[in-house]
């Protein structure tokens, strides 16, 4: 992942395409696999909250209540992101941050020492893979490495919930 590479790993929701959210080559890779226009923001996770300073202008103070109350996964959206590859954010200079809490995801994140690209492991317009099983060769054939963790587990995980933080401490509930 530091070269830029892509891999394919269990996140705390559902399996994801992931790779250094700072490289904008590998970013654009995540792209390509999706077959899906980079118009469209991605998700990325981080293994604490601490850095999201480092990545934002402004971190409205209700985004940590935010963090800490959530009793599942939880995608903020922060105003005005920074230090992060452009084609990462969307069209108003925000980005998606998850703070991760799974075994998995956490020690890919620590490891690195930067966020992480994380998007549902399909091709854009197909079905969300629930469970490894479900992720077609396709998408299998493009990474460059696959977790090989939790790939028996069939239990089916759901999406994040996603809340967008405004700079002036508002939100709006996304899903």
């Amino acid at each position: 992942m530091r070269k830029g590479g892509v891999i394919l790993y269990p996140t705390d929701t559902v399996w994801g395409l992931g790779c250094d959210a700072t490289n904008e080559k590998a970013v654009a890779k995540i792209y390509e696999i999706k077959q899906r226009s980079d118009a469209k923001a991605l998700i990325t996770l981080t293994d604490n909250d601490n850095c999201l300073a480092y990545f934002m202008k402004e971190v409205p103070e209700i985004a940590y209540d935010l963090i800490e109350c959530a009793d599942k996964p939880l995608t903020i959206i922060y105003p005005n992101a920074r230090n992060l590859a452009t084609n990462l954010l969307a069209e108003d200079g925000s980005v998606g941050i998850r703070v991760t809490r799974e075994e998995v995801s956490a020690a890919i994140c620590q490891r690195m020492r930067t966020p992480i690209v994380s998007t549902s492991a399909n091709i854009s317009g197909q079905p969300t893979p629930h469970t490894f099983s479900e992720i077609t060769d396709e998408v299998r054939q493009q990474v460059d490495y696959i977790i090989p963790l939790r790939q028996d587990d069939n239990t089916p995980h759901e999406p994040s919930g996603i809340i967008k933080l405004f700079a002036n401490g508002t939100f709006k509930i996304i899903r």
